[in-house]
């Protein structure tokens, strides 16, 4: 999958904006605060919608401007011409459209553009709390799996319901559980459901992981393990830890068991990385999971993702950077930001095309092909 072109109108600090890109390996060079971070930002608010930074929608909007407007050409295997893809936000709201034709529901159209991105706030992935970590795997199975993402919105529904009626409970205890009842069948049905999926995700994220990791930094041994209450259990069982679970749920107001409390670490040499590792460590950790995503996209969607590595060489050393670039497959487009562009002189590159950014506006364009 390919992104040929994009064009943006009033998004962050760029007003007009219209760029063709190689379908291998794109660099965005320039100084810091220039709009590197903000023009693959828009590439990835183009495939999902919303930023990957912790902002609300109204911050993507140009200083000023009322509409912003993202647009791109996508071509495919899996199709016989290039498909238009178009996101609008203002005030009202947000709105898609896939060659002209607008979608009405976001969840139909997220799974269209399969996409992975590193960022250097995707350690917060280790360090943060497990909503940073479920919210990461939530993303990433959505982009193949739309009747996973149906479910999770229907577990989540389920789950306020749940929670206002054990508050309703709490203050008048003669409220019938009938009800109470049905919603806790249901959230277990659809949290089995969501858990399989995770576990799967998971599993399929291992088998590539320690041989990635081991080819960036020459060390193995790094595994994922998911943790989720719904472990080993089958519906009737989950639904009795459900019942024992009650007298908390009711003491404090909400639902203290599910897949909502879900969690999944990155061990090394079965240490945690959050404790034990290294910023280096952590961050070649993030990177080959990256790679796993790649990989698991292939297999789900047919063909590979686009690929973005926002700031990638910070914190790494030339051999790592160097072990990453001979990671890199043709078959995926690239985008990688840098504010050195001599550094890929000496890195295993046989072509790519590089854009010098500059106060949102691209200065420069250039091809490189190795002789």
């Amino acid at each position: 999958m390919q992104l040929q072109n994009l064009k943006l109108l009033h998004f962050r600090n760029y007003e007009h904006l219209e760029i063709d890109f190689h379908p291998q390996l794109n660099i965005l060079y320039g100084n810091n605060g220039v709009g590197k971070t903000n023009l693959v930002e828009a590439i990835y608010v183009l495939a999902l919608t919303r930023s990957f930074r912790n902002v609300q929608d109204r911050i993507l909007l140009q200083n000023g401007a009322s509409l912003s407007k993202i647009e791109g050409n996508i071509s495919s295997s899996m199709t016989t011409y290039p498909v238009n893809y178009r996101f609008y936000l203002s005030k009202e709201g947000k709105k898609v459209k896939i060659d002209k034709n607008k979608v009405t529901k976001l969840s139909n159209y997220i799974t269209k553009i399969p996409i992975v991105l590193f960022h250097p706030d995707d350690l917060k992935i280790i360090k943060d709390t497990p909503s940073t970590r479920r919210r990461q795997m939530n993303i990433s199975i959505s982009q193949y799996s739309f009747l996973y993402l149906k479910n999770l919105s229907i577990y989540n529904k389920i789950l306020k319901q749940r929670n206002n009626y054990l508050k309703k409970i709490m203050i008048n205890a003669n409220q019938s559980y009938d009800y109470l009842n049905i919603l806790t069948e249901k959230l277990a049905n659809y949290g089995l459901k969501i858990y399989q999926e995770r576990e799967e995700f998971i599993n399929k994220i291992n088998l590539y992981l320690e041989s990635i990791y081991e080819q960036i930094t020459g060390k193995a041994n790094l595994h994922l393990v998911y943790k989720s209450d719904y472990e080993k259990l089958n519906l009737k069982s989950i639904l009795k830890m459900y019942q024992k679970m009650l007298k908390k749920d009711l003491a404090f107001g909400k639902t203290n068991f599910g897949i909502h409390t879900d969690d999944f670490k990155f061990l090394l040499e079965n240490e945690e990385i959050k404790d034990y590792g290294s910023e280096g460590q952590q961050k070649n950790a993030i990177i080959a999971y990256k790679f796993c995503e790649l990989e698991l996209l292939k297999e789900k969607k047919k063909e590979y993702p686009i690929f973005i590595l926002d700031d990638l060489f910070s914190e790494l050393d030339t051999l790592k950077i160097k072990n990453i670039f001979q990671l890199l497959k043709k078959e995926v487009q690239t985008f990688i930001t840098t504010t050195d562009i001599h550094l890929f002189s000496s890195f295993p590159i046989d072509c790519y095309k590089s854009f010098l950014i500059d106060e949102g506006t691209v200065v420069k364009e250039s091809i490189y092909e190795r002789e």
